[in-house]
């Protein structure tokens, strides 16, 4: 039987996912090659990453181990090939039955399944940073939902800071110093690497 926090946290990873299309939507075809947060990507990049992450998940809640599906591949237009992803992993998490199995994610763990509502919360808070990303890339902001944030926050807090964050490839780059009374999304930025007033 599925617990309330676990159908919780999926109902904020869907919000997460559509606060991502909201402003993707936004990216005119003019801004792909602005740089973003992502050191050495421009947008087209950035989005193109974020298309193939949205594919691979959904393929791993659906039960496949195909590593082909994880290659990043160009786009001719990122804004509706990321809307069509997103809704791809919007339907694939929305299975019945997924929140009671073990995913596997090839690229973190290939030869172990992992908890489905881990997974979840993996792509909730890629799916709220590559937000950021992409609104910082083209000189606008994002406001995530309370819950949305807060749970984030917590995954944020959970994500080991050690030296494969250095490594070149690494999901995030080392954690920066947060100070007290740090807004929610600049914390979870901060904790993951990000610098919120980029590109200051």
């Amino acid at each position: 039987m599925l617990t309330e926090s676990a159908e919780g946290l999926r109902d904020r990873h869907a919000r997460s996912v559509r606060l991502s299309v909201d402003v993707v939507d936004r990216v005119r075809p003019d801004a792909l090659d602005a740089e973003t947060p992502c050191a050495g990507w421009r947008l087209r990049d950035l989005l193109e990453h974020m298309i193939t992450q949205n594919h691979g998940f959904a393929a791993a809640a659906r039960g496949s181990e195909d590593l082909d599906i994880w290659t990043v591949r160009a786009s001719a237009d990122p804004v509706a090939d990321y809307r069509a992803s997103a809704d791809d992993v919007l339907a694939a998490f929305a299975a019945e039955d997924v929140l009671e199995r073990s995913l596997l994610l090839p690229e973190i763990l290939p030869d172990q399944g992992i908890p489905a509502v881990r997974v979840i919360g993996f792509h909730l808070v890629d799916s709220v940073v590559h937000a950021w990303d992409v609104a910082r890339s083209i000189g606008e902001a994002i406001t995530p939902d309370p819950d949305v944030a807060e749970a984030a926050l917590a995954i944020a807090l959970a994500v080991p800071d050690g030296p494969e964050r250095s490594v070149p490839g690494a999901a995030f780059a080392p954690a920066l110093s947060v100070p007290e009374h740090t807004p929610t999304l600049d914390r979870i930025l901060l904790l993951l690497g990000r610098a919120p007033s980029w590109p200051n």
